[in-house]
């Protein structure tokens, strides 16, 4: 037997005492948000760094201004790539608490009427679960084979559900000690439940509040209607312009860093099954929009795209108000993909909008933030020997596949620490994360386990 295999062995072997270790993390009120919990949030990244310590990573509690890190390191020795695993202790508050079938924070196993076996508990799979496959790959690497076939460093963090605020302040403080070679990202999914995916892009983000103000005051519609510009007619005209007939947004330059998918990308995700009137259908629509001549998948992963997330103006009341309304307000948000730089976006929307308003009329901005999109060179050598690993445990081609929103600490890896990420998780779209009855599938712990087992001997690979 190969040194993997004597470890996937230990791993199957060992897999009632995971569970029980994953049980007892389960336990922990690790809920963030709500200052209630906040030594539970301790005892969380207590109980994580002496679980690693005593599975070979040295690791230790690092203290910030909010919850604390865990931050550990086992140095191999061996040639090959320096990587630093991420994920997160924290979980979401568990209201509404009478829909939980049981007690959140008392793991159980339930199985289905098809055999499966699921774990029910908050952090389940977002993200307890996940980042415990990692540790457990670890532990039986170390315990089989007295190593790891990399340098590992691992960073678990406790506040990413309730914004990260002092991770940005930790990775500049301790820059030097985090930068390594490559980022491991489990807080992803599957593509389905028999498929293992590893996510190589993922969309930015930027948007824009616009208020038009056109007269001083609110007007009476009988005595100036037809003569006095309406802010609400502007905001609809603005609105109405962002697409052609054809889905494609109009404003000008906002294509430039938009990159066409290789084609065996376009390939790859036309065969993936995926059928955009069932996925609709789920929300009671069935007519797909965008750009002509796109797949459905491109729209969702690869594509930019122009969003009004809400517009007012004038009276809001019951019944009616005859006026016409001194300002209107909407708001905009844009998905970039590729090379679009946030600033650029939103500078050239901002060109448009003002090409919209009259003369006798103002227009006011309110910024929100901005960042760009993210992707994995498809030539990447580490990604093909993720996908290759991730094959050879399910018994599928691992699909690559895109994400339409954003993961923060991938962004923050590549632009602090200068590092790629591959972003391999194995939950599934119906765990019902930050939901009551939060599950994760006993096959997706177990064959998590094993996989990265197996993308660890890969990625040692020269």
């Amino acid at each position: 037997m190969s040194a993997l295999d004597k470890v996937l062995a230990r791993i199957d072997s060992d897999l009632d005492t995971s569970l029980e270790r994953l049980f007892e993390f389960l336990k922990i009120k690790s809920i963030s948000t709500d200052p209630a919990y906040k030594a539970d949030c301790r005892a969380a990244a207590e109980w994580l760094a002496a679980d690693l310590t005593r599975a070979g990573i040295a690791s230790s509690v690092r203290d910030t201004t909010g919850h604390p890190m865990v931050v550990g390191h086992h140095t191999s020795g061996k040639p090959g790539p320096h990587v630093l695993f991420y994920g997160h202790y924290d979980v979401q508050p568990v209201d509404p608490l009478e829909l939980w079938d049981t007690d959140p924070f008392e793991p159980r196993i339930v199985t289905r009427e098809d055999g499966s076996k699921i774990i029910i508990a908050r952090g389940s799979s977002d993200d307890k679960g996940q980042l415990m496959t990692f540790v457990e790959a670890a532990r039986a690497y170390i315990a089989e084979t007295g190593n790891l076939p990399v340098d590992v460093t691992v960073l678990f963090e406790g506040e990413e559900e309730s914004g990260s605020p002092s991770l940005h302040p930790f990775l500049t403080a301790n820059k030097d000690e985090l930068s390594c070679d490559l980022a491991l990202v489990c807080d992803t999914t599957m593509w389905n439940a028999e498929t293992p995916a590893i996510s190589i892009m993922l969309r930015g983000m930027v948007g824009d509040e616009v208020v038009v103000k056109a007269a001083s005051r609110d007007l009476h519609s009988g005595f100036y209607g037809g003569a006095a510009q309406n802010p609400n007619h502007i905001i609809a005209s603005i609105i109405a312009g962002l697409h052609d007939e054809n889905g494609k947004i109009t404003i000008p330059g906002f294509y430039d860093g938009v990159i066409d998918l290789p084609d065996d990308i376009v390939k790859m995700w036309d065969g993936l099954g995926f059928n955009s009137e069932d996925f609709l259908g789920k929300i009671g629509l069935k007519t797909p929009r965008g750009e002509k001549g796109r797949l459905p998948l491109e729209h969702l992963w690869a594509r930019p795209t122009a969003e009004v997330n809400g517009m007012w103006g004038g009276y809001q009341g019951p019944g009616s108000k005859t006026v016409i309304p001194a300002e209107a307000h909407a708001k905009f948000t844009f998905r970039l993909v590729g090379d679009q730089d946030p600033e650029k976006i939103q500078e050239a929307f901002r060109a448009y909008v003002r090409s919209k308003v009259p003369a006798d009329c103002t227009v006011e901005f309110i910024a929100k933030e901005g960042s760009p999109a993210l992707r994995i060179d498809f030539n990447n050598p580490s990604l093909a020997k993720g996908k290759d690993a991730l094959s050879a445990e399910w018994g599928t081609e691992a699909a690559l596949i895109g994400c339409g929103g954003s993961i923060p600490i991938v962004g923050d890896f590549k632009r602090m620490l200068g590092m790629d990420s591959l972003l391999i998780g194995f939950a599934l779209e119906d765990d019902q994360i930050h939901s009551p009855n939060e599950k994760y599938n006993l096959k997706s712990f177990h064959k998590g386990i094993r996989s990265w087992a197996r993308i660890l001997d890969e990625l040692s690979k020269g």
